[in-house]
Order: C-alpha cells, then structure tokens, then sequence
C-alpha cells in the first residue's frame, strides 16, 4: 500500500484529534507533528493538551477526553492490566515515541554529605536510620521500573530499603529545593534543569541501566483503534515522519529544541533542554560526556517499532515488584496492545524499516533480555517483591 493509496482511499474517519502530552522533552515528536504540517499531510488536526501528571493523561485517555498522548510505556500496559488505580482496560501502543534520555539524580544535601557513587549509596541505604526518599512518576511507569531496576542493581531494595513517592515530572525540581525527596528518576529537562540549578546532580542515566530502551508510546485506547483505524494509521504515519525529522540532522534537532522551551509546551529555559536532547551530559559532579546512548527519536526505524519483546519486559517487572500476582499471558497480552499490524501498514507506506518484533538487549546486571522466556526471567533476580499466589489466603 503506498502512501497515496492511503491518503486517497483510507481517509482518516476522524480528522481532529484530542492528543495529550507532558512536559518532558521526550514529548517532541508528537509536538513537532502537530504544529510543523506533518499532520496536516494525511488530513489530521492534532490539538495538543499539556496534562500535569500522568494520572489526570491516563483518566483523561480512558474518558475519551483525549483520543491518544504521548505516554508512559508502562502505563499503558498498567491500564491494560487493571493496575495503578484505574478500571482495567483495554489499550494499545501505535507506536515507539524515543528511546533512552532518562536520568537518576540525587540531592544537594546528599552530594554534600559525599554521597557521589553507587557505592556510597548502598552504604547510605543501608546503615543510615532515616530511609532515603525517592520519586517517581506513576507507579507502573517507566521511571518507577527504572528506578526500581537501577537500585536493585546496586543491592538496595526498592520497596524495603527506600521510600518511593510519585511526583509529576514538572514538579521534580520543586520537590528537590524543599528537601521533601532526595532524589528523583524523571525525563528531561528536569533532571538537567536540576544540575543547572545547583540542586542535585545526575548518578545515573537511564540508558546506562538498558541501552537504547524503551520509553514513550503512542498511546490510546484499543476501543480507538477500532473505531478509527485510519485515523489512528495516519497519526502513526505523521509522528513518524516528525520523528524522522528531528533525527535527521543537528539543524533539525536544534530547531526542535527552541520550539520545545515555548511556554505552550516545555515551559523550561533552552538550556536546560539543548544539551542532553543532543547528547550532551554535565552530571553535576565536574564530569562532562557525550552520551553514546543519546536521547533519539527515529533511529531509521529501530525507534518506533512497537516491540513485542519491549512491551513483555514491562509486565515482567511488574510480576518482579508484585505488581501482579501471577504471571500473566504475556506473549498473548502484548500482540493485544501492541499494533504491529497497523505500524507496519504505516511504516511501509513512507519507506520506513520495519524490524523483527523481538530484540536482544544486555542491561546494567548483565542479565540479556530477548522475550523468549518471561517467566524464567520475572523469576531470576536476587532482589525482587515476587508473591506466591498459591500461598495467599483468599
């Protein structure tokens, strides 16, 4: 099916669509498809509606008050599964939205009090009396899954060593300066901002925890995709091009940032956007690098790609955390949500790859994550929150 094809016989059945966004950096490609005449090419008019957290995104999705946002992977499946406070419902994932650009910081009173290793850390967890608080954005969200996946690594449990709270990500900062939390996983720029700002400084990046993973989606609710499926196929096929866009060139990654820190989107000084939206790190500690893992949009392709494998490891930390209870059907759960059929269809029609549905990763304990045993690997870490359903009283 060629682009014009789609264009001239599949019309989109709704042609204004609701679309919801945060603050977050990782937000550009739906902003760039709204308002740089990508969605307008296959007959869409996005309006976009800043959320301030994820669980007014998440309502607002499953009311139809926005037909689909840029979103937490683990979000979506949370819905999916009846978790995190919301009716289980059906949902799917159009597509990949970037990978990588997540950050672990920590607070000013910790660096003072030389807390600047991992090490330091797990002894500071470990042997202090007062827990440490951390925050998060949304309880199956991937800054929880991160944060939880990055401690654990180090030998700190999660939920019995630390405190985990939620926070907005545009809120983070304010959090940090009050020394209600001493330390956050967020997506940028708040966690540059508060490098910038002298009040904390990066330990982490979430790529050095999974190198090119996962993190936002397309997302929107399975009852969508149903009733508009060109709708839904001409959004994909727009983001997708924003999204090669702003991968294509530095001018395009530049000029994406200065529309980003607008007041309507960001809200946030180009400062603290720029630099880590190209790669570059300042981790608050003296230490400058160029990420070999940088925040990125397209990838020719290997961004978008709703990945089976990706979508299962999500379901997997949740088993891990106790989240669930049982393991779920989880090859059959995620042919549900992720719309492969309809991102190939997309994909194809503007000359976009489109890989295998599973791919092989090495994350930060060395464990290789490939989707082709998720219940072997919900069960195979040392620090986990696993409950035996068989052993709980009903």
């Amino acid at each position: 099916m060629s682009e014009h094809d789609i264009r001239r016989s599949d019309a989109p059945e709704k042609r204004v669509l609701n679309i919801g966004f945060i603050a977050l950096t990782d937000a550009a490609s739906v902003i760039v498809a709204a308002t740089q005449g990508f969605a307008e090419k296959y007959g869409l008019t996005l309006n976009l509606q800043r959320q301030a957290s994820w669980a007014t995104l998440r309502d607002k999705l499953l009311s139809g008050e926005l037909d689909a946002a840029h979103s937490l992977y683990g979000m979506i499946y949370g819905v999916q599964l009846g978790l995190g406070g919301a009716p289980a419902t059906d949902m799917a994932i159009l597509m990949g939205l970037n990978q990588n650009g997540q950050s672990i910081n920590l607070s000013q009173g910790l660096k003072f009090a030389g807390v600047t290793s991992r090490d330091a850390l797990k002894i500071r967890a470990h042997h202090s009396g007062a827990k440490l608080i951390f925050a998060q954005t949304f309880p199956t969200g991937t800054h929880a899954m991160w944060l939880y996946y990055w401690l654990a690594a180090q030998g700190i449990h999660p939920l019995n060593d630390v405190e985990s709270v939620v926070v907005p990500p545009p809120q983070m900062l304010a959090h940090l300066k009050a020394r209600r939390i001493d330390g956050f996983c967020v997506g940028e720029p708040w966690a540059a901002h508060a490098v910038e700002e002298q009040q904390g400084y990066t330990l982490a990046t979430s790529q050095s925890i999974w190198p090119d993973h996962p993190e936002k989606v397309l997302g929107c609710t399975h009852a969508f995709v149903e009733r508009n499926p060109n709708s839904a196929r001409a959004l994909i096929m727009a983001v997708l091009e924003a999204s090669r866009f702003i991968d294509q060139n530095e001018e395009n990654k530049l000029s994406t940032a200065r529309l980003l820190s607008g007041q309507a989107y960001l809200d946030a000084p180009l400062s603290a956007i720029q630099p880590r939206f190209l790669g570059h790190y300042q981790d608050g500690l003296g230490y400058a690098w160029q990420d070999a893992h940088p925040l990125r949009f397209h990838g020719e392709g290997a961004v978008n790609m709703p990945y089976l494998s990706d979508g299962i490891w999500f379901m997997t930390q949740f088993r891990r955390w106790g989240l669930l209870r049982d393991d779920p059907d989880y090859l059959g759960l995620a042919n549900q949500v992720q719309q492969l059929e309809l991102y190939a269809q997309a994909a194809e029609a503007i000359g976009i790859q489109v890989p295998d549905a599973m791919r092989s990763s090495q994350l930060i304990d060395g464990k290789i994550w490939d989707g082709s045993d998720p219940i072997g690997y919900a069960h195979s870490f040392a620090i986990d929150a696993l409950v035996d359903s068989s052993a709980v009283a009903l």
